[in-house]
């Protein structure tokens, strides 16, 4: 699994076109600062933060590896929590696209590509999001248990849900706020009508929803250009 993980991350950050912008992405996925994984690699802070700003020549592949195998050995010392992430990720039936960004998206960006309507205008949308889940709610009602609920979010809960069969709002909304994990920003595609409480209940939750009425193939063929 750590071999995975390893060629995952690191081919990510080598095909990028701002690896800098990628490293940066997976360090804060790993919850890890500057300042710790400077220390595990035996150099100054500063490089890293040239290294993520772009000030300072994009690491070679030999580099690039040592900041990987950084991420995972600091992970494993404090439980390897994206390493369990990562063995949860598999698809179940109610999962109908999933994946990583390459690097950080803004989710007024995100809102704006998809034609979104932000139903919960008062909370921003200035937030960064990692990847996105598009779920059928209706099978994610009649088959998620509660240890499947986490592979919904994939390798980072700083992510958008994306819910298609939505009638009402409600069932996303409760769910959300009955689990300790919680997506950046949940997104209901062509609901028949939004309930004042699914509402009531994101602002309570502090998270932006968002309406579109885009089919759901456009959808996942505009969030799968992202990032």
């Amino acid at each position: 699994m750590r071999d995975q993980v390893r060629e995952k991350v690191a081919g990510e950050i080598c095909l990028s076109e701002e690896p800098g912008k990628t490293i940066r992405k997976w360090r804060e996925q790993f919850s890890i600062s500057q300042q710790e994984l400077s220390r595990h690699l035996g150099v100054s802070p500063s490089v890293i933060s040239d290294y993520e700003a772009g000030r300072r020549k994009s690491p070679g592949i030999a580099t690039i590896r040592k900041i990987v195998d950084a991420f995972l050995d600091i992970d494993e010392k404090t439980g390897g929590g994206i390493l369990k992430q990562y063995s949860l990720a598999a698809k179940t039936e109610s999962i109908i696209s999933i994946k990583e960004f390459a690097h950080e998206v803004l989710a007024d960006e995100l809102v704006d590509r998809i034609s979104g309507e932000n139903l919960t205008p008062a909370i921003s949308l200035d937030k960064h999001i990692h990847g996105y889940t598009v779920i059928d709610s209706i099978r994610a009602i009649t088959t998620l248990s509660s240890f499947d609920y986490l592979k919904i979010y994939g390798w980072s809960s700083q992510r958008a849900l994306v819910f298609t069969g939505v009638k009402f709002g409600r069932s996303p909304m409760i769910a959300i706020r009955a689990h300790p994990l919680k997506p950046a920003i949940v997104v209901y595609q062509k609901p028949e009508q939004v309930d004042e409480l699914a509402i009531r209940l994101a602002e309570l939750e502090g998270l932006p929803l968002i309406r579109t009425d885009l089919p759901a193939g456009d959808l996942v063929e505009i969030l799968n250009s992202l990032g």
